[in-house]
């Protein structure tokens, strides 16, 4: 079987254990004589995956089951722009949004068509290139949304914010299961499965019980977190296959050594291709200057002289690297490497950069 190097921001390289146990699946499940694919999601096969899926997110992130609970939805992160402030942002409330990047501009917009939104802090005077320090936050908010990741601009917070009481809400569909953090801080989470979690078509909300509670009626049955919390995630037919790669995934962090181990490998990946860059300041411009503010997903970088990009794209083909084109909207170049992708990669693409900056110089 042959591997490239894939650094797609997503979908996203998924470890080759749970693809050679996801091939199986998809031929029969679980002595069924049935594919995944083919199983009912009220039969017994189907619920003990979806609820050993849903127990493992969970535990996963440190999370105890008596407070929080998992769902699994469609959509992607996208229907969570609009479904979060949808059962949340009640009449004459105000949200706080840190605009960090693309996915929180569009998380904003969405937002503004259910009640007030405080743009708390934002770093778009310098292309996003930066996390902000200092929030604007609005006393008694109804919640304060962060990205924990920016995919397109390289950014990563380095610490979770102190929001003053109000409840923490992230989008944190890039590096969710790529660091060890204190998760027990959100009253809410959610992400696309398709890069550090299983592939395109569900989508992962972590939330406080309680804080579901607090959500609003006067919302349609299927964007009702209370529905799909109530039915466990099977009030309607569930993505059965991506719900049975996600548990597999889950089940690979957890034989990595959880997140912990994770992180450490993620950190020591990363800081390869960050050094080959910084090693080169007259060839390469990383988008994020601040250290601290990097991204250990999605290295972000340009040539100083962009008249040299096609040779450089060529010349990763060449070497079985692909996927490294920048997003179309900040251009430049983006290393997507979440936690399937192997440390070799990495040092490969840091080979790669130190050969083409010879000989540019």
């Amino acid at each position: 079987m042959k591997r490239i190097y894939n650094f797609s921001a997503g979908p996203a390289i998924l470890p080759v254990e749970v693809l050679e146990e996801a091939s199986r699946g998809i031929l029969e499940i679980g002595g069924s004589g049935m594919s995944i694919l083919e199983v009912s999601h009220r039969g017994k096969e189907y619920e003990a995956i979806h609820f050993d899926a849903k127990e493992r997110v969970l535990k996963n992130l440190g999370l105890d089951p008596e407070q929080y609970t998992a769902l699994f939805l469609g959509g992607g992160a996208s229907l969570q722009f609009a479904m979060l402030p949808m059962n949340f942002l009640t009449p004459g409330a105000t949200a706080d949004y840190v605009n960090t990047g693309e996915w929180g501009v569009k998380a904003i917009k969405e937002a503004k068509r259910f009640g007030n939104v405080n743009v708390a802090a934002t770093s778009e005077d310098a292309r996003y290139s930066y996390i902000p320090t200092d929030l604007n936050l609005t006393p008694g908010a109804r919640y304060v949304h962060i990205t924990t990741n920016n995919t397109i601009e390289g950014t990563e917070w380095p610490g979770l914010p102190d929001t003053g009481g109000a409840p923490l809400v992230g989008d944190a569909s890039s590096d969710i299961y790529a660091r060890d953090l204190d998760y027990s801080r959100f009253n809410l989470l959610y992400a696309g499965a398709q890069k550090n979690m299983g592939p395109a078509g569900v989508t992962i909300v972590v939330a406080r019980k309680d804080f579901l509670q607090q959500a609003g009626d006067d919302v349609p049955v299927i964007l009702s977190y209370k529905t799909h919390a109530k039915a466990d995630s099977l009030y309607n037919t569930p993505p059965a296959f991506a719900v049975y790669v996600v548990g597999l995934v889950l089940k690979w962090i957890e034989a990595q050594g959880g997140l912990k181990a994770v992180e450490e490998r993620n950190r020591r990946k990363a800081q390869v291709i960050y050094d080959a860059l910084d090693a080169f300041p007259d060839v390469y411009e990383p988008a994020v200057r601040e250290k601290r503010d990097r991204s250990l997903m999605n290295v972000t970088f340009r040539l100083r002289n962009p008249d040299r990009d096609k040779e450089f794209l060529a010349g990763a083909q060449e070497r079985e690297m692909e996927g490294l084109k920048g997003h179309r909207s900040v251009g430049g170049f983006r290393a997507s490497i979440y936690n399937a992708f192997p440390p070799e990669g990495c040092q490969a693409l840091a080979n790669y950069l130190e050969d083409f900056a010879k000989k540019a110089i």
